[in-house]
């Protein structure tokens, strides 16, 4: 995590104060369980949280008692024993530290996912209203970065609703997958602990007891989480690259929003770069490589090994600040994003017609040419308008051949730019509905 691409409220999950005071939660939820089942003294768990409850952890403290044990838990329990005293013999009974490692672990990532999840509708409601105010701008449709048929900025934005539909759905899968809790001791077998104690914390937590650890919570729950982070992530930057390639001067048809007093380049004072698309797309690219090392940490050795233990201390809030970062800037992209109908339809005329070859292959054949034979006469009177020779409409009108087929207001019918967005509407209805 770095400053420049880390909002508070994501950071704030991956703080120490945080990550204590989640800590404490699962072992006083669990003194409290203890407690009940009668295997310490209920005066033990009241005297835990009263001493506790609204306690600010010494971090420093912390850190200092770790130096010397070289075991984080055990130096948060003795600090814990600073503050609460002699009871605190009576807390982490039958416990092992991976039952407050992965619970921990679990809590902030459905905390993350919440945050994710809430910056996924700010995505999905700018993308919904952009959508419906260009819904039937005309725009070329390119495939291969060539001019193909026409389309609307519309469906361009409609179908970026949908594929971050697509992801919130992931996410809020992914969430629940990861949302379990583990109190279950030594390699997993509550032979120190009952599992009523698991049942409890996990209820107290939000969580769902695993159905079964070893020593940890098992990890393929945590590579689906952070390999959604990474699909999440590709969709930011396919839409990134959009508009990169939409605000080249050649083309200009959307831009980035350039606000008053911005600079382009310390050299040249007219540029305006698409600088939040760029970086989206660096971004995009950092939370990707978090899911190498999620999908390598499944793979432990027996019950229990701490392998994976220092990658998800720098996966979990990297991937999940980033991320964050990310959509909130791509939703803000989205809802100041300049866009240009006129030039989307100076793109459009700029091949002379050619985006109609479809439709004028079509009607030959439909009029009794053969597919062969219409696409060769369509295709030699395209390729004199690639090489700027002339109109593809009145090629056309004057080929001979074609024209045995095709009269004059036949083959102008096929230029008809509405054609192609005949069926938006049913298109929109599809991704949002009847809205």
């Amino acid at each position: 995590m770095i400053p420049r691409y880390t909002r508070p409220e994501m950071a704030s999950i991956w703080e120490p104060q945080t990550r204590f005071k989640i800590w404490f939660e699962i072992e006083a939820h669990a003194a409290d369980a203890l407690a009940e089942l009668g295997t310490i003294p209920k005066e033990a768990a009241k005297t835990v949280w009263d001493k506790t409850r609204n306690a600010t952890f010494d971090v420093a403290r912390i850190d200092e008692i770790e130096r010397e044990t070289k075991h984080d838990v055990i130096a948060f329990l003795t600090h814990l024993a600073e503050i609460v005293g002699p009871e605190a013999r009576f807390v982490h009974q039958g416990m092992t530290s991976s039952d407050v490692l992965d619970t921990c672990l679990n809590v902030q990532l459905t905390r993350a996912a919440d945050l994710l999840l809430a910056d996924l509708d700010k995505v999905l409601a700018a993308l919904k209203k952009r959508a419906f105010e260009h819904k039937m701008t005309p725009t070329i449709g390119r495939s291969h970065g060539i001019h193909a048929e026409p389309v609307t900025f519309g469906l361009k934005l409609a179908f970026a609703y949908a594929e971050f539909s697509r992801a919130k759905e992931r996410l809020i899968a992914a969430r629940k997958e990861v949302a379990t809790c583990a109190i279950s001791g030594a390699v997993g077998t509550f032979a120190q602990i009952d599992p009523r104690v698991e049942e409890h914390v996990a209820k107290a937590m939000g969580l769902t007891p695993e159905p079964i650890s070893t020593q940890v919570i098992p990890r393929d729950r945590h590579a689906m989480y952070f390999a959604t982070l990474g699909v999440i992530a590709s969709s930011v930057e396919r839409l990134a690259v959009e508009i990169r390639h939409l605000q080249r001067t050649e083309v200009l048809e959307a831009e980035e929003f350039f606000s008053e007093g911005q600079k382009g380049s310390s050299a040249m004072p007219h540029k305006r770069n698409p600088v939040l698309s760029e970086n989206l797309t660096g971004l995009s690219r950092m939370v990707r490589a978090y899911v190498t090392p999620a999908l390598e940490n499944v793979v432990l050795w027996h019950e229990r090994d701490i392998s994976h233990s220092s990658a998800e201390r720098m996966i979990g809030p990297d991937a999940t600040v980033t991320l964050d970062f990310a959509l909130v800037r791509l939703a803000g992209l989205i809802d100041k994003l300049l866009v240009y109908p006129a030039n989307m339809q100076k793109n459009l005329d700029r091949l002379g017609g050619l985006v109609h070859s479809q439709r004028v292959l079509l009607a030959l054949t439909q009029k009794g040419a053969s597919r062969e034979d219409a696409y060769k006469l369509v295709q030699r009177n395209a390729m004199p308008v690639w090489r700027g020779e002339g109109d593809f409409l009145q090629l056309l009108k004057k080929d001979t051949e074609v024209k045995k087929y095709l009269s004059d207001a036949e083959i102008e019918e096929q230029f008809d730019l509405g054609y192609h967005l005949k069926h938006v509407d049913t298109i929109f209805k599809r991704v949002f509905g009847e809205s």
